[in-house]
């Protein structure tokens, strides 16, 4: 059976099932800003809510409604920001919450902007549907310290709509298209000429008839879309295409947001303290010139999401990514056995005698008395207990570690969170014999932007000493092992397991070390719901043994954005 089979033959079961479904949520797009929000009303609650489970990104609308009125009610002695920052999170999930907040003053033509959230709203019986414009435009001005590269000007512009609803409170669905034009950052727009993909983006073109990334503005569109049900209460089915991101820190080793969209199936199962999430994908496998099929390449994951008291959960993770590609008879045959959604993966890969690529994983997370959380994640793709022991680091002890604290409320001082972290990555990480068994989707990380083969040390500050006015200030240190000489030192995942420079004396930082320092400021003031003025400034040192990947440099950004999240290039 083809994967295009077998969705189309969940669209027909979705067709059979709508008369008997539940009342439908749709999620959040990803939105670090707007997760920040909510998970630190998820540690000032001081107990897990069995709506919502914060590992698994996104959040549905209906779990963050019912988060922020149980805070609203319950907690006392709540700062002015936090009740401005509880009724937005209320007023953006109307559907799901009573908010006499949200109606607007003074609507537009007695059809717009009747509410606070929506530009168009239409509630009845038969439907519940939001309208809204998309819109980020911006510039500003980078200085480089490198004489041989020249200062320039940057800018985004950005435009489009999007539209979710509930169709008889049976089917929620959700659609947003974007058309941009973008001119990066040199560092940014230097990753997308080695890796031939924009970050955070699919098929892209440039403006010039080089067609050339390096110096270049880049044209892209992006579109997400999916349906949403639920056939019994504890079950949510999504089926669509768009990102996700599973776990608790800043940056994620289990599935992270930083790649391109991609077509799914997800289905959620919730019982109590228990939530199990499985994901069925189909991922670009690689990227050709155009008007050819992109190769594909499959990725299943499962987790599964443990509440233990009120206050500790732990997580356990398993993925596999496989491809059956005949680049002759130009098919891509699904394979049936990982479609069963309660077993190993590493079971059936076995059984199968393939060499497909699993991984597993555990996280965790735990809040203390309302003010702090800690968390961590680890990632193992290989893991031969005697070989760890004998210490000569073979090539194939495959980890990944992450250790985090959030703290709000520092020192007594209100809406100022910090939140530290530590990412640890071996080489080899994520690699695997070729582009389509590796840990990458359309030629970007799954996981971590930096790949593998590095430490990283991350430090963030939030001050909201305004309800409308956000004070964020990033700090991030990484140094890692980047390939040199042509030879694979295990920091790249696009390269074969097999092109590895040794078996043996492997350690992180192997190969030409570089060294990132990446600093950012920026404040975010709120002039009406979900209209945002941004000023960023942003420092970034790179030093390498590699003369390409050695760049300085500062920029400033003001940008006004409307329903979308920031775009930041944190790497």
């Amino acid at each position: 059976m083809k994967l295009r089979n077998f969705f189309a033959l969940c669209g027909y079961l979705v067709g059979l099932a709508t008369f008997a479904l539940q009342a439908q949520t749709t999620y959040i797009n990803n939105n670090p800003a707007y997760q920040q929000l909510v998970e630190r009303y998820e540690i000032k609650r001081g107990k897990f809510a069995e709506e919502l489970f914060t590992t698994v990104k996104p959040y549905s609308r209906k779990g963050i409604a019912l988060l922020a009125d149980s805070v609203l009610a319950k907690e006392k002695n709540l700062s002015k920001a936090d009740v401005f920052n509880l009724l937005y999170l209320l007023n953006d999930n109307a559907e799901w919450a009573d908010s006499l907040d949200n109606v607007s003053k003074k609507s537009l033509f007695k059809t717009f902007y009747k509410t606070k959230a929506d530009f168009y709203q239409l509630d009845n019986k038969d439907v519940n549907l939001h309208v809204n414009p998309l819109l980020y435009v911006g510039a500003g001005r980078e200085n480089s310290l490198d004489a041989a590269r020249d200062n320039g000007t940057n800018f985004l512009n950005t435009r489009g709509i999007e539209v979710r609803g509930i169709i008889g409170k049976r089917l929620g669905f959700y659609s947003s298209f974007t058309d941009n034009q973008m001119n990066f950052p040199y560092y940014v727009r230097q990753r997308t000429a080695l890796s031939n993909a924009v970050p955070n983006e699919g098929f892209w073109k440039t403006t010039e008839p080089t067609g050339t990334a390096t110096d270049k503005t880049v044209d892209f569109l992006t579109a997400r879309g999916y349906i949403t049900f639920s056939p019994i209460k504890q079950i949510a089915v999504q089926f669509g295409h768009d990102r996700h991101n599973w776990g608790n820190g800043f940056r994620s080793l289990m599935l992270s947001d930083f790649s391109a969209p991609y077509f799914f199936l997800k289905i959620n199962t919730k019982v109590g303290r228990f939530n199990y999430t499985n994901l069925f994908t189909q991922m670009t496998a690689n990227v050709l010139q155009a008007n050819k099929d992109y190769p594909k390449k499959y990725a299943n994951f499962h987790h599964l999401s443990m509440n233990i008291g009120k206050n500790f959960n732990l997580g356990v993770f398993e993925g596999v990514i496989f491809s059956r590609e005949d680049t002759v008879a130009r098919t891509n045959p699904y394979e049936l056995s990982y479609l069963n959604p309660i077993i190993l993966y590493r079971f059936v890969e076995q059984q199968l005698g393939t060499t497909d690529n699993a991984m597993i994983g555990l996280d965790f997370k735990w809040n203390i008395r309302k003010a702090i959380q800690l968390y961590g994640q680890v990632m193992i793709d290989e893991l031969v207990i005697s070989e760890v022991r004998a210490g000569k680091g073979w090539w194939s002890n495959k980890q990944a570690f992450q250790l985090g604290l959030k703290y709000i409320d520092v020192a007594g001082i209100r809406n100022l969170d910090l939140q530290t972290e530590m990412n640890y990555v071996r080489p080899f990480m994520y690699g695997h014999e070729n582009l389509y068994t590796n840990y990458m989707h359309f030629r970007q990380p799954l996981a971590h932007p930096l790949g593998a083969n590095f430490t990283e040390f991350i430090g963030v500050l939030n001050y909201q000493p305004l309800p409308r006015l956000q004070l964020t200030t990033k700090l991030i240190y990484a140094q890692k092992g980047e390939d040199k000489d042509g030879k694979n030192y295990g920091g790249n995942p696009l390269q074969p397991s097999s092109t590895r420079i040794q078996d043996y004396g492997n350690s992180i930082g192997q190969g030409a070390v570089t060294s990132i320092l990446f600093a950012d400021f920026t404040a975010s003031y709120q002039l009406k719901h979900n209209v945002f003025i941004d000023f960023k400034q942003t420092i970034r040192q790179a030093t390498s043994e590699r003369a390409d990947l050695q760049y300085n440099t500062n920029f400033s950004f003001l940008a006004l954005r409307v329903n979308l999240a920031q775009r930041n290039y944190e790497f």
